[in-house]
């Protein structure tokens, strides 16, 4: 007897649309894998190179500006930035201490605009050299390799301290390696006017986001009061995210003003 197999039309279309499910589900995680692979592309690779070279014009563009000298228009150089005869020594105050020795000091020139690159930072060590522009915004100055300055701090080469941030992790990401910052690594500002020279003194590996008083004309932590300073001085402060590829805690390094060299002879 020849047993006739009945099939159920029903079951075929479930097993159908099953099948269409599971396709269309595949296709979409493939298409999302994409999307996410190309984004991670773009963030570590492509605003990495754009921002670096962004970055490596601006510092060209300020170099030939520089080059042209005081009377070259493109300078800016404004009549009171030019030197005087420095006063009669006094006797340091708690104020004002004692600035490094120097044969010529130069006077900082007014506050810059928040939308122009006008220093450059360079960090023998780590191969770095970047333009400093003011302000710490991300799309304005941090997302094209600038290094910030906080507005508030001491420009360079003032008593006090000159606080800069920078990206460690995409958007050229100059600050990626200050950790590996040591006791007594160079690191340079120039200006319009000179070259000022820091020597890295301490690092702090972590602190919150929220601890300010690392940037004050005293640098010390809150979190952490067994890393900073008691006493003023000349101190650059380098701040940046940490852990790598997060923005939880800040890293600190702090360095102070060990010379300054004038650009251009008065």
């Amino acid at each position: 007897m020849v047993r006739v197999r009945v099939v159920r039309h029903s079951g075929l279309r479930r097993r159908a649309l099953r099948r269409r499910v599971l396709w269309g589900g595949g296709e979409a995680l493939v298409t999302v894998g994409v999307v996410l692979l190309l984004l991670v592309v773009h963030q570590l690779w492509w605003t990495n190179r754009e921002a670096r070279e962004g970055a490596e014009r601006e510092v060209r563009a300020l170099e030939r500006a520089w080059d042209g000298g005081p009377g070259d228009p493109r300078t800016a150089v404004p009549p009171t930035a030019a030197t005087p005869p420095p006063p009669p020594a006094a006797a340091p105050t708690s104020a004002e201490p004692t600035a490094p020795a120097t044969s010529s000091r130069p006077r900082s020139a007014a506050a810059p605009d928040w939308s122009r690159a006008y220093a450059i930072l360079s960090i023998p060590r780590l191969h770095l050299r970047v333009p400093v522009a003011e302000g710490v915004g991300r799309g304005g100055v941090l997302n094209k390799g600038y290094a910030g300055h906080y507005p508030g701090t001491q420009q360079p080469g003032r008593p006090g301290n000159f606080a800069l941030a920078g990206h460690r992790n995409t958007h050229g990401e100059p600050f990626r390696y200050i950790d590996r910052l040591k006791p007594e690594d160079t690191v340079l500002v120039e200006t319009r006017n000179a070259t000022y020279t820091y020597a890295v003194d301490r690092t702090l590996p972590r602190t919150t986001a929220h601890d300010v008083s690392v940037i004050r004309p005293i640098p010390r932590s809150t979190v952490e009061p067994a890393y900073g300073y008691t006493e003023p001085g000349y101190y650059l402060t380098l701040t940046t995210c940490t852990p790598e590829y997060t923005s939880k805690y800040r890293l600190v390094v702090w360095a102070k003003l060990v010379s300054m060299r004038p650009r251009y002879a008065v």
